[in-house]
């Protein structure tokens, strides 16, 4: 299949999929502000792919595959799993709470909004991320061209596509006004604290130059804290 075609049927899968985590629970399409979140992502990966696939067509085959792989490290093969579980799992839960459990209060207005800049901007940090970083691959593994990236995004902090992430994370479930959602975001954000953790592990045990890099960026995921 050639791979403009590929990535067309994957991206509307996938996007197709994350629509149904959420609106199967909901039980009605009947909800704006997902359809807005999902249109979102939608165009904003069409956006990544467009402007990624001239120069990184290796790494956009690259996270076309199977996010469990054979060359891959146990410890990122249970990690991974357990984060794509917590993530699904979590969106059902803000749709479940957002129109059956109604567990806390609603967000105001302006906390939704805060919500959408989040999405927006943790976006934006994960695509500079991938166009920094020829590398980065869907699973925690050791190419033979591999080098360190220390510019960029990659001067603030070690992994910016997992900081990137959980701004993602506490952002979708403001805009999607659950702030339970909110609060169980704690569970998919402790899964990418953990892979970082032991992705941290394998590079410092297989790419040369990274303990370097981890003494002049000193922080994994959040400046002045972590």
């Amino acid at each position: 299949m050639p791979l403009p075609l590929k990535l067309t049927v994957v991206v509307l899968g996938w996007t197709s999929f994350l629509a149904a985590v959420l609106f199967v629970p909901a039980g009605t399409i009947h909800w704006w502000r997902a359809w807005v979140f999902v249109g979102l992502l939608l165009a904003g990966t069409a956006y990544a792919v467009a402007s990624l696939l001239p120069g990184h067509r290796d790494l956009i085959e690259e996270r076309l595959r199977s996010p469990i792989q054979k060359e891959q490290p146990l410890a990122d093969k249970i990690v991974l799993t357990a984060f794509l579980a917590a993530f699904y799992g979590w969106l059902a839960f803000i749709a479940l709470d957002v129109f059956r459990f109604h567990l806390l209060e609603t967000p105001a207005p302006v906390v939704s909004l805060l919500g959408f800049a989040l999405i927006i901007v943790g976006w934006i940090l994960a695509y500079l991320a991938l166009r920094q970083n020829a590398f980065a691959a869907m699973v925690v593994k050791h190419a033979a061209r591999q080098t360190v990236i220390d510019t960029g995004v990659y001067r603030i902090v070690r992994h910016p596509m997992y900081a990137g992430g959980i701004v993602l994370l506490l952002g979708i479930p403001l805009w999607l006004d659950s702030y339970a959602g909110a609060l169980a975001a704690l569970v998919p954000i402790a899964a990418v604290a953990v892979r970082a953790v032991e992705e941290e592990r394998f590079l410092r045990r297989e790419l040369a130059g990274y303990d370097a890099y981890a003494v002049r960026v000193r922080y994994r995921l959040i400046p002045f804290i972590w």
